[in-house]
């Protein structure tokens, strides 16, 4: 049963968690995964380029913008495309999943119960897979374990050139907050962490143990690099092929419990950015790039409530 990717769909929690971890690298062991430039010292020549996905969501002589994102990213995607960067200015209100910059994201993260001690073979990988990252195993350890396997898998994109702190999450609410742009949760960080957290202690160990098997046989890289590639070009048609490659679904329990975690959180979010929208404000809602697929997906649903959506071409 291969949950990587699944919890690759969550990562708004993950990815505030990876920060957190990304703080405490070790420096200089040869074997951690390569450091990156940090944005300051990163090239910042040429010029910059649209990346994802982008739709314009047109109602009540209103146009909002609708942009599919990903959880990780590169140094040298720190800077917003020229159509992005205009579609953002043109807006009120940017609406993430959850404002990575939000006090209660951490808050109802440290709520949550850790339950039982993991069997000692399983914290055994789990410390090992710390030993790998290079991370201080203490910079989490308040954290509950399904949480600390996920913000190392987050961790593993470091091996492919990115990392938590370029993701497009946090590139857009600092564009956002120097335009002056009200930044808006369209789920509370209690709905994130209940989507990602398994509530009981049996599930949790079978998530730490698929979470540390893809860390151990690499796997994780593989489809990481898929994912980012067709986010990088907009290439909807292999996003929409997600299951086909993602070695996430391997029997119905598998695939319910991407329903849960993909499909059935998009009517509230088509909902948040749809109730937002009617009270005169125009929208970037920016939510991750798998929302946009499938049958249930967040274009479909804002044009069943009468939203006109357009895909807009992004220049590359």
């Amino acid at each position: 049963m291969r949950r990587w990717a699944r919890r690759l769909l969550a990562t708004l929690t993950a990815g505030a968690l990876a920060l957190t971890a990304a703080s405490a690298l070790a420096q200089a062991a040869t074997a951690c995964p390569p450091m990156l430039p940090s944005a300051a010292k990163s090239d910042a020549s040429g010029a910059a380029r649209d990346r994802g996905l982008l739709w314009r969501v047109t109602r009540d002589g209103r146009t909002s913008y609708l942009y599919g994102t990903l959880h990780v990213g590169k140094p040298a995607w720190r800077r917003l495309g020229p159509q992005v960067k205009v579609a953002l200015r043109d807006s009120d209100v940017l609406a993430l999943e959850v404002d990575p910059n939000d006090p209660a994201l951490l808050a109802a993260l440290a709520e949550l119960r850790h339950g039982a001690e993991l069997p000692a073979a399983l914290a055994a990988r789990l410390k090992r897979a710390y030993e790998r990252a290079c991370v201080a195993p203490e910079s989490l350890a308040e954290l509950h374990p399904v949480l600390q396997a996920t913000t190392l898998t987050m961790l593993e994109a470091r091996w492919l050139g990115m990392d938590p702190t370029y993701a497009m999450e946090q590139l857009l609410s600092t564009e956002a907050r120097a335009l002056g742009r009200r930044v808006v949760s369209l789920e509370t960080a209690a709905q994130q962490t209940a989507a990602l957290v398994p509530g009981n202690d049996e599930e949790a160990q079978a998530v730490i143990d698929q979470s540390l098997q893809q860390l151990e046989d690499r796997s994780a890289r593989r489809v990481l690099t898929r994912l980012a590639a067709a986010w990088e070009t907009g290439d909807l048609a292999i996003l929409d092929d997600y299951a086909a490659w993602c070695e996430c679904i391997a029997d119905e329990s598998d695939r319910a419990y991407m329903r849960r975690l993909n499909d059935e959180r998009n009517p509230p979010l088509a909902d948040g950015i749809e109730a937002l929208h009617r009270q005169g404000r125009r929208i970037f809602a920016a939510v991750g790039a798998l929302h946009m697929t499938g049958p249930q997906s967040l274009p479909r649903l804002l044009a069943a409530r009468g939203f006109k959506v357009e895909r807009v071409p992004l220049g590359r």
